[in-house]
């Protein structure tokens, strides 16, 4: 799947569904995303939410390139510990205006643990000009 977003492929996370009102995102954690303590580093959690909660509100339909958006607020409640697996980011809207969309995210371990939710509103951008 085209995510087309460098930081997110640089960083090792995969976008594993998408569809209207609702994205997914996966992450095999390994060494580079712990912190000191040798748990995923918060930063990392941050990452993954924020694109599960902002792509969820960007599908398009195939035949259409996705939109664009910026994060206006995103609030995240840390709630466990996690060193390995694999974990899932699901962002889902929870409300869309014309502009301004709101989404809800929750970061899972592969053992059904919740690692941190999240709240967000991301505003859409302008089309972009084709230069």
């Amino acid at each position: 799947m085209m995510m087309d977003n460098p930081l997110l492929e640089y960083l090792g996370i995969s976008l594993t569904r998408w569809t209207a009102g609702k994205a997914e995102f996966q992450l095999d954690i390994g060494p580079r995303h712990l912190n000191r303590q040798g748990s995923l580093q918060g930063g990392m959690t941050a990452t993954l939410l924020d694109a599960a909660c902002g792509y969820a509100g960007l599908w398009t339909e195939e035949s259409q390139t996705p939109g664009d958006a910026v994060t206006v607020m995103l609030t995240i409640s840390y709630l466990a510990k996690v060193q390995q697996g694999r974990i899932t980011a699901t962002g889902r809207v929870t409300h869309s205006g014309r502009r301004l969309y709101f989404s809800s995210g929750e970061l899972v371990a592969d053992d059904g643990t919740i690692i941190a939710t999240a709240q967000g509103s991301f505003s859409r951008s302008r089309p972009r000009s084709g230069a």
